[in-house]
């Protein structure tokens, strides 16, 4: 098939290049421009530039889609069917309607459930025991449109990174399976009474309240791990969480550490042992490494 591929970040990547070892013709990559990075601030591509420019498939990333310049552009490639995973940017009509199968959208969630920017860090918050794929027809309201394909996977004790990356490899393979017989799949339409919304993550979430119970404080660190972080303060330094265990004693009170050679802190009901972190301007570690070069007696209590 004739494909515009349009995605931004890693997550899109394993799509992008599985359409083009299925053989199909990707004519152009649609992703957002170049964005400051690092120490010096220099622009730096999209993961799916740089997947789409390694493959040799035309590059573009204008700001916004909605000048009728950009729109006749778009259906000047005279697109089959348009791929996308985790743009970016509002498609209008006029661009959803352009190719002949419309536009075909990998989602981080069995929809309706978890609509929106940020469905894995919102699924494993909630506790959800599982989450998936839905390959969906795009239509102009947010996570919509009606549904072609879906698969599940458990969450299980993932983090977000490594949850997002099981969910963009099996999107990628069924991106590939649902245009393989694109017009045996019957478009099923979202029941939007049970349609839940998951928000952009806000980094003032992250902060951990030490009175949550333990299952939601650990729930918490898994969703924000690797970004932004689920973090403390001790002695004025951010400290970020990025793996923690549920201990099941109740010893203490919340955010007291529990001694002076483990990571173990109170919480709002079981204590919580934090294994793997990461402070302000250093590599991720373990407690214990941490511990080494600096003391941190119990009784601390960590804000």
């Amino acid at each position: 098939m004739r494909i515009i591929f349009m995605g931004t970040p890693d997550f899109a990547v394993p799509t992008l290049r599985a359409l083009a070892e299925a053989g199909h013709e990707v004519v152009c990559a649609y992703t957002q421009p170049p964005r400051p990075a690092g120490r010096g601030k220099k622009l730096q591509p999209s993961p799916v530039q740089i997947e789409a420019e390694r493959l040799g498939i035309a590059v573009r990333h204008p700001v916004s889609l909605k000048s009728q310049e950009e729109k006749d552009a778009f259906a000047a490639l005279g697109a089959d069917v348009a791929v996308v995973a985790a743009y970016g940017l509002i498609l209008p009509r006029a661009v959803l309607d352009a190719p002949e199968h419309g536009c075909l959208n990998v989602h981080g969630s069995i929809l309706p459930r978890w609509r929106g920017a940020a469905p894995v860090q919102r699924a494993i918050l909630a506790g959800d025991p599982g989450t998936g794929i839905t390959i969906m027809q795009m239509e102009a309201g947010l996570d919509t449109g009606p549904m072609l394909a879906t698969i599940r996977t458990p969450i299980e004790d993932k983090t977000a990174g490594e949850l997002t990356e099981e969910l963009a490899e099996l999107g990628a393979s069924l991106m590939v399976e649902t245009l393989r017989e694109l017009d045996k799949h019957v478009p099923v339409a979202q029941d939007d009474a049970l349609a839940t919304y998951a928000a952009k993550v806000d980094k003032a979430e992250a902060r951990i309240d030490w009175s949550k119970p333990a299952e939601e404080i650990e729930r918490q660190v898994r969703a924000f791990a690797p970004f932004p972080g689920a973090w403390f303060e001790l002695e004025g330094e951010r400290i970020k969480v990025l793996k923690a265990d549920i201990l099941r004693t109740n010893m203490g009170e919340p955010g007291e550490v529990l001694a002076s050679d483990f990571l173990d802190v109170g919480t709002g009901s079981a204590a919580l042992s934090l294994t793997r972190i990461q402070p302000a301007g250093k590599a991720a570690m373990l407690s214990d490494a941490f511990l080494r070069g600096k003391e941190v007696p119990a009784g601390t209590v960590l804000r």
